[in-house]
């Protein structure tokens, strides 16, 4: 499975308002990084989830043994775009930490259970990041 051309088909698609091919439209949104170490930008398409009036993102990548390249990238500069519904503006990242992503974590893991199986197949924390209007 080429990863990379189904989220370039994933952008283009969402960038032209219409369906996205087995996707929910409502439940996703770009985030585009700077890359830590190219500089470049980078848009990578994903589900969020809204917690009362905080956007997050979950840098689960299915599991595996590194976080994902999105994560890295607003690891290393927090300023970001998003883009969700025909909104594109700009934001902070930040990473839960505490109480607070004990607290969210759960619940993200009672709504989304998929998450569960991601958390039991890495031994790293899954981050849980805030996306915050600037």
């Amino acid at each position: 499975m080429d990863v990379a051309a189904i989220n370039r088909r994933v952008v283009e698609q969402f960038r032209a308002g219409g369906e996205i091919e087995g996707m929910h439209r409502e439940a996703l949104l770009l985030l585009t990084t700077t890359g830590r170490r190219s500089g470049r930008s980078h848009t990578s398409p994903m589900m969020f989830h809204r917690d009362g009036d905080r956007l997050l993102v979950i840098a689960s990548n299915m599991g595996a043994a590194q976080h994902p390249d999105w994560y890295a990238n607003l690891a290393a500069d927090p300023d970001v775009t998003v883009e969700i519904g025909d909104e594109t503006y700009d934001a902070s990242a930040t990473t839960l930490t505490g109480d607070d992503r004990t607290r969210t974590w759960a619940l993200l893991k009672q709504t989304y259970p998929f998450f569960a199986d991601h958390e039991a197949q890495t031994s790293r924390e899954i981050p849980v990041v805030e996306l915050s209007r600037r």
